[in-house]
């Protein structure tokens, strides 16, 4: 039903869309440690970054997920992913993971079975430059999520650390025009009131606090589609066009469902109906009901190319590490999760 011929000589596909708060017209934006929200100057004037490209992988990621079976929604059904279980029981599963196939509970658990095939079968990666098909013949057997949302295979024993793959759908949400609306409350205790500052540190008695929220003369959510990394892969047709409507209904889903990024943070497009891409210009975003008829067809058609893998988890879950007692490992994992921001 979905006609992708406006898409074949088209390197990306680029949304602008209009958000606008649900309620009211002050909303929260996302923080960084030692930063707080993150605002900067632009030709445009003050514009504030309301939800991260990290952040919006991990959303879009999730729209594809049925929390209530641990199962990809119905639509998806064959999607290769993994499964991780403990104590025979839903633990986790790599569509849920923010590094997704590259989860420490896929490849760093005592049982190295999932982590000795997944090597094998990237044999030959080893030396030399990567064989880029392989490798996404590989993601795709297993997550084909890692091949939508990237992934960065950081462990050295898997190449060296050198497998990587950019997102192909990245977005972000930013906002214009914008103007702090400050505000503050309190915690009461009605309790032991006692001074104004109270306990803070045990939260006792009544404790006031500051709170920065903004106001924007527009909110736009901004998309890129990397039709050219997708068809890089070599991966053949029917995969491609499986990735691109895999990336669409993600979009979709999060544009027709609840777009609550935090609890003072609740928005929702301007207008769902049509969906318009400025490049190529009038392209329009296919609607969730098309791409739930088109999908299972993609999936079928490429059900020799992809898999659905359980793996177990029976590790010691330890609450925290002493500092003292860092490892190598632990310096390796701070850099992979840098570069994971950085990609």
């Amino acid at each position: 039903m979905i006609d992708l011929k406006p898409l074949e000589n088209v390197s990306r596909l680029l949304f602008t869309v209009p958000l606008k708060p649900v309620q009211g017209d002050r909303f929260q934006p996302t923080g960084f440690p030692s930063l707080g929200a993150a605002t900067y100057q632009t030709k445009d004037g003050a514009k504030l970054l309301v939800e991260s490209a990290q952040s919006m992988a991990n959303r879009l990621e999730t729209t594809c997920w049925d929390v209530n079976a641990n199962t990809p929604v119905v639509p998806l059904a064959g999607i290769s992913h993994v499964t991780v279980t403990r104590k025979g029981k839903f633990l986790t599963d790599s569509m849920l993971e923010a590094h997704r196939i590259n989860s420490p509970y896929l490849l760093k658990g005592k049982d190295q079975s999932f982590f000795n095939q997944f090597k094998e079968d990237l044999g030959g990666l080893e030396e030399g430059p990567i064989d880029r098909k392989k490798l996404a013949e590989i993601l795709l057997r297993y997550d084909s999520g890692s091949l939508i949302h990237g992934v960065f295979l950081a462990q050295k024993e898997l190449a060296g650390g050198r497998l990587r793959i950019a997102r192909a759908l990245s977005a972000f949400i930013e906002a214009t025009g914008v103007r702090v609306a400050a505000s503050g409350g309190v915690k009461n205790d009605h309790v032991h009131p006692g001074k104004v500052d109270g306990d803070t540190e045990n939260r006792f008695g009544n404790i006031p606090f500051s709170r920065d929220e903004f106001t924007a003369e527009s909110i736009d959510c901004q998309v890129n589609l990397d039709l050219a990394q997708i068809r890089g892969y070599g991966l053949g047709e029917n995969a491609s066009k499986l990735l691109i409507l895999l990336a669409m209904y993600r979009l979709r889903r999060l544009f027709d469902g609840d777009m609550r990024l935090r609890t003072a943070c609740d928005l929702e497009p301007v207008s769902r109906e049509k969906i318009v891409a400025n490049r190529p210009a009038g392209f329009v975003l296919p609607s969730l009901a098309d791409l739930e008829t088109d999908l299972p067809c993609a999936i079928k058609a490429c059900k020799e190319l992809m898999k659905h893998t359980t793996v177990a988890f029976e590790d010691e879950l330890k609450k925290a590490k002493d500092a003292a007692a860092a490892t190598d490992d632990n310096a390796e994992d701070a850099t992979e999760d840098a570069q994971n921001e950085k990609d």
